[in-house]
């Protein structure tokens, strides 16, 4: 019996690194949405208003999604750079939930 495995914590998948970062994307997709939904088309003027609110998109939605976006390859470099790939899932859910509110907003212009 060796006493390194005593010692040694249990490993967590999520560490607290990945929860801020995952909490700070939740806020993040939160805001985005708020913003960018100020230039959806409402669905009674469908074909009567030809031009939506993408400038609102691109002056107010799109520097959040930028930001995030920065973070996100930063965090995804450190989990690479510390090879932990069971961490990099949490990071590949954070992906796909940003991809999933950018096609809620591409479906609503």
């Amino acid at each position: 019996m060796s006493i390194a495995s005593v010692d040694r914590p249990a490993g967590s998948s999520v560490k607290a690194l990945d929860a801020t970062f995952m909490a700070a994307n939740v806020t993040g997709i939160a805001l985005y949405l708020v913003l960018a939904s100020r230039g959806w088309r409402m669905p009674q003027e469908h074909g009567m208003v030809p031009v939506t609110g993408e400038p609102f998109v691109w002056v107010l939605a799109l520097p959040v999604l930028g930001v995030f976006l920065l973070a996100d390859i930063v965090w995804g470099g450190l989990l690479l750079r510390g090879r932990e790939l069971k961490r990099g899932l949490w990071w590949l859910v954070t992906a796909a939930a940003w991809l999933l509110a950018i096609g809620i907003d591409f479906s609503r212009h």
